[in-house]
C-alpha cells in the first residue's frame, strides 16, 4: 500500500467522521436460519428516517484502516491492517460497514441502541488501543474468522466515547450481532461503560432494551405456538377459531423493538427444519417482509433518537440476506423489488482499495405475455 493511498483513505475517513451520526440511528431486525445441509442464512432490515445512500462496500485484505480515537479523529485510535476481506453495506459513502459478511462466513450488523449504549472511558494516553463505535463491525469482520476470535479480540480493545458533532455531540449508540459459519451467535453491547458479550441461542436481534431483557421477555409468550388450537367447548357449546393462525394469536405485530424481537423469534423457530440453505434464503425474504415498514407508518420528530435528529418518515431502506455456506450476500433496496447478489467467492481479495458499488438499477420485471 502506497503512502499516497493511505493518505487518501485517512482523508476520506476524516470527512466521514463529520457525518457518522445519521448513519447509525436505525431501528433494525435481524435473525439466523439453519439449513438442513449445514448452512446458515442471516437476514436483517435497515430502517432510518433519512436517506443513507448506502452502497455495497467491498474491503480487501491487507488494507490499512485508521482507528478513530477519543478525539474523534481517524488515525488517533487503534489502526489496523485487514486480515480478511469483507463485503457489506455502508452509508453516505463512508469506509465503515453497517452490515456485512467476511470471506470466512462471519456475518452480522450494527443495530441502534440509544437508550442503553454507554462506551468505555478511555484516556487520551490509551486512545491508540480504541476504536469508535461505528467501526465495531468493520473491525470484527476484517480481523476475525469466528465468534470465538471476536470474543477474545474485543476483550483486548476499547470502544471509546468519541463524540460526533453531527449527532448533537454524542457517541454513536450501537450494539453488534454476529454469527459464524458454524452457527454460533453472539451479541456485543457496551452497558454502563462495560463490555458485555452474550451468547445468543435465539439468533435474533433488534434494538433496546438490553439484550438480556429481550431474552427474559420471551417467557411472557410461552403460550404461542405454530400449531393450531382446538376449539373451546363450554357447557357443550363449541367455539371454533375464526380462521387458521390461532396458535400465534397474540403475536406482537407493531414496530416496537421488543415486539419485533418476539415476532422474529417465533417466525424463525417455526420454519421447517427440512429446508436446505438455498430454500432458507427464500424463507428469509418472506420473514423480512413482516418487518418492512411502509412509507408513512412511522413518522419521526427531529427529537427522536431513531431518526438521527433529522425528522421525517422511517422506511426500510434496504434488507440483506446472507448465505454463509455458499458465500452469497443478497440485497434489496427500498426503491425497487430487485434482488442484488454479490458472490464473495469471486471477490478480489488482493485489491488495493475499497470498492463501492451503487445498487440503483431500474426495476426488473418478467413479462409473461
Amino acid at each position: 500500500m502506497s503512502k499516497k493511498m493511505i493518505q487518501r483513505i485517512v482523508a476520506v475517513s476524516v470527512a466521514a467522521s463529520l457525518t457518522f451520526a445519521p448513519l447509525v440511528s436505525n431501528a433494525c431486525t435481524s435473525f439466523l436460519l439453519k439449513g438442513s445441509d449445514g448452512g446458515f442464512v442471516y437476514g436483517r432490515t435497515m430502517e432510518f428516517g433519512l436517506p443513507l445512500k448506502s452502497q455495497l462496500t467491498v474491503i480487501p485484505r491487507n488494507l490499512p484502516m485508521p482507528g478513530v480515537g477519543v478525539d474523534g479523529k481517524p488515525g488517533t485510535g487503534l489502526n489496523w491492517t485487514t486480515k480478511y476481506a469483507a463485503a457489506g453495506m455502508n452509508g453516505l459513502g463512508m469506509p465503515v460497514l453497517l452490515d456485512g459478511m467476511n470471506e470466512k462466513g462471519l456475518v452480522g450488523g450494527l443495530l441502534n441502541a440509544p437508550n442503553t449504549a454507554v462506551y468505555q472511558v478511555v484516556s487520551p494516553a490509551d486512545s491508540s488501543s480504541s476504536i469508535a463505535s461505528v467501526q465495531m463491525l468493520v473491525y470484527a469482520l476484517t480481523n476475525f474468522a469466528n465468534v470465538g476470535e471476536v470474543k477474545a479480540g474485543f476483550q483486548k480493545i476499547k470502544v471509546n466515547r468519541s463524540t460526533i458533532p453531527a449527532y448533537n455531540n454524542q457517541s454513536a449508540p450501537v450494539r453488534m450481532t454476529l454469527h459464524d459459519a458454524s452457527g454460533k451467535s453472539i451479541v456485543i453491547e457496551y452497558l454502563k461503560g462495560e463490555l458485555v458479550i452474550t451468547d445468543n441461542p435465539t439468533g435474533v436481534m433488534t434494538n433496546d432494551p438490553a439484550f438480556r431483557d429481550q431474552l427474559n421477555n420471551i417467557g411472557n409468550y410461552a403460550n404461542l405456538t405454530s400449531v393450531e388450537k382446538n376449539p373451546i367447548v363450554i357447557n357443550g357449546a363449541t367455539y371454533v377459531p375464526p380462521s387458521s393462525g390461532s396458535g400465534l394469536h397474540g403475536l406482537p405485530g407493531d414496530y416496537l423493538s421488543p415486539s419485533r424481537f418476539i415476532r422474529a423469534l417465533f417466525l424463525t423457530k417455526s420454519v421447517p427444519t427440512t429446508y436446505p440453505t438455498a430454500q432458507q434464503v427464500n424463507t428469509a425474504w418472506h420473514i423480512l417482509g413482516s418487518f418492512d415498514i411502509p412509507p408513512g407508518a412511522i413518522s419521526l420528530p427531529a427529537t427522536n433518537a431513531y431518526g438521527g435528529g433529522a425528522g421525517g418518515i422511517e422506511t426500510t431502506e434496504w434488507s440483506a440476506v446472507a448465505d454463509n455456506k455458499n458465500m452469497i450476500y443478497n440485497l434489496k433496496m427500498f426503491e425497487t423489488t430487485n434482488i442484488y447478489t454479490y458472490d464473495l467467492k469471486k471477490m478480489d481479495v488482493s485489491a488495493k482499495e475499497i470498492k463501492y458499488i451503487k445498487l440503483d438499477k431500474p426495476l426488473a420485471t418478467i413479462s409473461v405475455n
